[in-house]
């Protein structure tokens, strides 16, 4: 693999931008998850006993000494992270490997008290990421210069790594999980309304044929699963291209994000996905009249015969894929009707019998690759870095390693054949979350629905009014809502206990505690806008949820719902009518730690409390989403600003080409000869010329 100069800043500037999308998403949502009048009070989670700083999991040991309550040292980690996170993000110079250590820290710190609210898979891939930012960026802050290091592509390498291992075990775990929707080839028609935040694109998409979507659950499979297995560590860089082309711009990223909003997952996928990208490719883009001018060398015959084999090489990969297409999945068009049939050609038992193959040899090929990587920057490095070369390898290595026992409790995997060794060094640092595991959170994909969690009010007990969420189905008359980057915890969550049937969770008590008391900072988290709240005058006195089943309307069959975009069916009571008084939601929340034995304590009166509360009250009332776009907004428009000025005040304006230059004929060898021979006595001649000139210009008949 070439130079990876570009690739590396474009992943650093991106996972700076990740971290800002967050940590403001985070902050936002505060006072509602984690405030003191919030669903799962994050005060409640301090230790009895006060620890030394470095053997605590958290930077809330920090709040006594410096006058804060834990609630505003949350806060105040996640602004310090917003303000890192923007300042790389805009001065390169800070996308530093000491900035993203901070980053690192900051958000682990609020990942260990976020409970189940932080616990999600694009956390923890988020700290993986944020790991080898550490170790790709340079190491300027603290020296007196910064350079491209010759070991970059080493470290750079372990994110190629990681991105193979999220897609391959995203997509391997819908199979090896057994779920038949994947084996029937109906998963993705349910998973447009199933999916945590649909858009209104997806309510169309959904429209579609049922042989279209077939056919597109047959393409997600493929890219998941063999697109990733021969081209993400492949030697021809155009296989790596096309890899990367298949997974952002052709296909899943484009349309995860098109029907299921910008996640964090889908950004960190976008992010890791320019490891498979060079500086060859952004060159060849951005400066095209270069490499036109270029006169090409001729090539050996050996070179020629590489280049043919590496040529037929790529041509049997893309006819192996097309042939998994075709046969795996028993594709055939049907000239007729239009259409194209697929199906399954596989069994799970099959596919298990694939996994055992497959498992070793992907580790294997990553150890190859990464050796590659390993040997080729050891033959190139500048004397005086061979040790640190040796200790980033070592490092890389450590952590490659590490990330075989997490890789291998994907479904169907065993974990039987990782060293002791290996998964007790892991075990050792799990808690740090070095590595993680992807795909192994995967839900069967349910036909009869999507399950949400309705929760209803009342007064009188009687009459029974519903609270509708902001960004999740509820009315069903109400448009899918556009989220974007912003990571709205509390439906997230609501929807993952809709699927599993949980009704006893400690979160889930607590928010109906919060809501009985008419508590603002939790009911702005289900609704910013008191008008579609029906109790903001007033709590209501019971409460309630019930489970329905949510379907997208199809205009076809549905001619009684032709202005809604959902349809939906009443399941079951989720969980039965309390009040405050009520001996059962007591007992819960005694058994969840949620009975506040004591008041809560208020931090003093400080310059940076004053500060915390001031830009609370400023940010109360937005929504999340709002937040996130207006700030992106406007790190957009500072690049445009910055961009103006730089080409107004002193940017490189290119030189127009005269027009005798740009009809310029080049000549005949024979002419140029010519020219040179008569050129030459005359040369000769004028250096004798001019000094005539010169004497004759000093001359005293000249002068006067």
């Amino acid at each position: 693999m070439g130079e990876v100069k570009t690739p590396r800043q474009w992943f650093l500037w991106s996972i700076a931008l990740v971290y800002v999308c967050a940590f403001a998403s985070i902050y936002v949502q505060i006072p509602g998850l984690y405030g003191d009048e919030g669903i799962l009070p994050v005060r409640l989670q301090m230790p009895k006993v006060q620890r030394p700083l470095l053997e605590q999991e958290s930077l809330l040991g920090l709040g006594p000494s410096l006058g804060l309550a834990p609630q505003q040292v949350l806060e105040l980690t996640c602004l310090v992270g917003v303000a890192l996170a923007l300042c790389a993000v805009l001065l390169e110079p800070l996308r530093d490997s000491l900035i993203y250590f901070c980053l690192r820290v900051l958000y682990l710190s609020v990942y260990n008290v976020g409970g189940d609210f932080l616990h999600s898979e694009w956390d923890v891939l988020l700290l993986e990421a944020g790991l080898l930012a550490v170790l790709v960026a340079p190491l300027g802050l603290l020296r007196c210069h910064s350079s491209y290091r010759y070991h970059d592509t080493v470290s750079f390498w372990l994110t190629r790594w990681l991105f193979f291992r999220l897609t391959f075990c995203t997509g391997v775990s819908k199979l090896a999980s057994g779920d038949p929707a994947w084996y029937d080839l109906s998963a993705l028609s349910h998973h447009l309304e199933n999916q945590m935040n649909p858009t209104p694109l997806a309510w169309y998409v959904h429209q579609l044929p049922d042989w279209l979507l077939r056919f597109g659950a047959v393409v997600v499979l493929q890219s998941e699963i063999i697109v990733p297995l021969v081209t993400f560590f492949a030697p021809i860089r155009r296989l790596r291209l096309f890899g990367f082309y298949v997974q952002v711009c052709l296909f899943l990223q484009l349309c995860y994000i098109l029907t299921g909003n910008c996640s964090l997952l889908n950004l960190l996928s976008i992010t890791l996905s320019f490891s498979l990208l060079d500086d060859d490719h952004f060159n060849s883009n951005t400066d095209p009249k270069k490499k036109k001018g270029q006169e090409k060398k001729p090539r050996s015959c050996g070179q020629t015969l590489v280049s043919y084999l590496m040529m037929l090489l790529e041509l049997a990969v893309y006819l192996f894929i097309l042939y998994c297409f075709i046969s795996l999945f028993k594709l055939q068009i049907n000239w007729e009707e239009k259409t194209l049939s697929s199906k399954t050609n596989f069994t799970q038992k099959g596919f298990h019998a694939f996994l055992e193959v497959f498992q070793e040899l992907t580790i294997w090929i990553g150890v190859l690759s990464f050796t590659w990587e390993a040997v080729s920057a050891m033959l190139t490095y500048i004397l005086g870095s061979f040790t640190s070369l040796c200790m980033q390898v070592n490092v890389c290595t450590c952590v490659g390693v590490s990330s075989q026992v997490p890789y291998t409790s994907m479904a169907g995997m065993s974990v039987s054949k990782v060293l002791p060794a290996v998964r007790d060094a892991y075990s050792a640092v799990e808690r740090y979350q070095l590595v993680g595991a992807y795909g192994i959170q995967h839900r069967m994909t349910s036909a009869e629905g999507r399950p949400e969690i309705i929760l209803e009010g009342s007064y009188d007990g009687l009459t029974w009014t519903e609270m509708n969420p902001m960004y999740k189905p509820g009315n069903v008359n109400a448009v899918p809502p556009i989220v974007g980057p912003h990571q709205p915890r509390l439906e997230w969550l609501m929807w993952q206990t809709a699927q599993g049937g949980d009704d006893t969770s400690p979160w889930f008590t607590g928010l109906l505690q919060r809501l009985l008391q008419g508590k603002q900072e939790v009911v702005g988290l289900l609704q910013v806008d008191e008008a579609q709240y029906p109790f903001s005058q007033k709590a209501p006195v019971f409460i309630k949820a019930k489970l329905y089943n949510y379907h997208f309307t199809d205009p076809t069959k549905d001619k009684t719902h032709l202005q809604a975009w959902w349809r939906r069916q009443y399941k079951r009571e989720f969980f039965p009518i309390v009040n405050l008084d009520d001996p059962t939601l007591k007992k819960l929340l005694e058994e969840a730690g949620l009975k506040e034995k004591f008041p809560a304590q208020t931090g003093s009166d400080t310059p940076v409390s004053q500060a915390l509360s001031l830009i609370r009250d400023h940010v109360k009332g937005l929504s999340g989403s709002l937040l996130l776009s207006t700030l992106l907004a406007t790190v957009a428009g500072i690049f445009l600003l910055k961009a103006v000025f730089s080409w107004v005040l002193g940017g490189p304006k290119p030189r127009p080409a005269s027009a005798d230059h740009k009809t310029r004929k080049p000549k005949e060898p024979s002419e140029v000869a010519e020219k040179s021979q008569a050129a030459a006595p005359s040369n000769r001649g004028g250096k004798k010329d001019s000094n005539e000139k010169k004497d004759s210009d000093r001359s005293p008949r000249k002068r006067k």
